[in-house]
């Protein structure tokens, strides 16, 4: 929600908000990246823009989907 909120203020309009990604309707100019990534600072919250980052954080997001809401338990170790 806070996203949403967010993307709000400056005007942003979005057609997906998911844990870790965000699709726009529109390309954000440098400013509009510059806001956002400042104002979801302000909220804890972190505007991943390269690669790398990107497939951590969905790598993380993926573990923690499979062993905090997964009905069965894990039979290898991710370790």
């Amino acid at each position: 929600m806070m996203v949403v909120d967010e993307m709000k203020k400056i005007g942003l309009q979005h057609t997906a908000v998911d844990l870790g990604m965000v699709e726009t309707l529109q390309d954000l100019t440098a400013q509009q990246h510059a806001l956002l990534k400042e104002n979801l600072l302000k909220s804890g919250l972190e505007l991943l823009d390269d690669k790398k980052s990107i497939l951590i954080e969905r790598i993380k997001n993926l573990i923690v989907e499979m062993v905090h809401y997964s009905e069965q338990l894990p039979t290898l170790n991710y370790s």
